[in-house]
């Protein structure tokens, strides 16, 4: 098979938490503990940090990465979903896993995956472990798919767990609740691995001081203790919060030696080192227009923040989400000032974009709709002046259309 007729093998044949949403989701590791011992157990092989949180797991796991690589470590990096490419999910050092390992994995493991029936996320979380260790990386940082005690990456033992904000996300898998939410998330923490948690949260703090205590983890609230401050070149404020979970894992990180230069090289090049696509992405300037992956309550309400602090005239939002989106949370979020344009990502998932336009005009936001991310896009360039901003998100799958 070629890497495409393999691509399409893989999205067609399994099911897919990306494309078809909650159907997709098995929360149970057996299977993917079937996998690894299939292919020798290669979680085994190498050392790591764990990921997890509802909002900045994705920008941490980037900014770590880049700050190994910058203190000379071969640094492997498990991130979800992807964007583009398929091969945006495995890295080292940056550079995306061979089409060639990505087709010959599917290849020799083609047997197994079917016979056993294995999610998508299954099949990707054992071939991204595959291949860490076949090139014996010095660490990787895994990030979580969804949740955490019942995701697939949850077989490993880290060097650290990094757990860096709860919010309300997914909730028909998760829970209603914060103190939920923060249970599964909480389930990778290990016995007697450091634990950091980016952003104390008076809803969530005794659920992670329960479970670190039943463990034995040391327990680290990354925000309550005196960290110095760094830049990175990830745009947008909120990333403040994502570096002091950052700094403070490195801190318990034992075994690494990673100076304060590669520190500040690494967080001034994250995008550099680990081709970071989506988090406050600046695509063009006169008019300036800006893409951020953030889809939930909490991430967008700090990238509708940021907007504010910009200057502009008038404001474009190219908006687009997906059917399992709680629209009652996120509308009211958005400002009734801008221009809107109402589209649907193109995927399974998407919700349709009347029933978005609706839902947006009972709540004051007024605008057209569009057959696609890119017509609307268009639309909104065509009546935009040089001073004017234009934000284009709502969803993973909708930024992906224009990056």
């Amino acid at each position: 098979m070629t890497y495409r007729e393999t691509l399409d093998w893989m999205f067609a044949q399994l099911p897919m938490y990306q494309e078809k949403g909650k159907v997709a989701f098995k929360g149970k590791l057996d299977h993917i503990l079937d996998f690894c011992a299939h292919l020798s157990h290669p979680e085994n092989e190498f050392k790591s940090i764990h990921v997890a949180g509802t909002n900045g797991k994705g920008s941490s796991s980037h900014m770590l990465a880049s700050i190994l690589q910058e203190a000379g470590y071969n640094v492997g990096l498990y991130t979800s979903p992807h964007l583009k490419d398929f091969r945006e999910r495995i890295r080292i050092n940056g550079v995306a896993v061979e089409e060639g390992f990505v087709v010959n994995f599917i290849k020799k493991n083609k047997p197994f995956l079917a016979q056993h029936s294995l999610s998508f996320f299954e099949m990707t979380v054992g071939m991204a472990f595959s291949y860490f260790a076949q090139q014996k990386v010095d660490i990787a940082i895994v990030e979580v798919g969804l949740g955490g005690r019942l995701d697939s990456t949850n077989i490993i033992r880290p060097e650290v767990a990094l757990i860096t904000n709860i919010g309300y996300d997914h909730m028909d898998i998760l829970g209603d609740s914060l103190e939920a939410i923060a249970y599964e998330k909480g389930g990778i923490i290990k016995k007697g691995v450091p634990t950091v948690i980016s952003e104390y949260q008076t809803e969530t703090a005794p659920v992670f001081r329960t479970i670190a205590k039943e463990q034995h983890s040391p327990l680290v609230f990354a925000d309550k203790i005196e960290l110095k401050t760094y830049k990175t070149d990830l745009l947008g404020s909120y990333q403040a919060k994502n570096v002091k979970g950052v700094v403070a894992t490195l801190k318990v990180l034992d075994g690494f030696v990673v100076p304060k230069s590669a520190i500040v090289n690494g967080l001034k090049n994250v995008v550099k080192n680990t081709s970071l696509l989506g988090r406050w992405q600046v695509l063009q300037e006169n008019p300036r227009v800006v893409c951020d992956s953030a889809h939930n309550r909490e991430g967008l309400e700090i990238v509708l923040q940021q907007i504010q602090d910009q200057n502009f005239k008038q404001l474009h939002i190219v908006l687009g989400v997906v059917k399992d989106k709680n629209l009652g949370a996120i509308l009211p979020l958005f400002p009734k000032t801008a221009h809107y344009y109402f589209c649907s990502p193109n995927v399974h998932r998407g919700l349709e974009v009347e029933h978005l336009a609706a839902k947006g005009h009972q709540r004051g936001l007024i605008g057209k709709t569009y057959a696609s991310v890119q017509a609307a896009l268009d639309s909104a360039l065509e009546h935009s002046s040089s001073k004017d901003f234009i934000f284009i998100g709502g969803s993973t799958f909708t930024v992906a259309e224009v990056v």
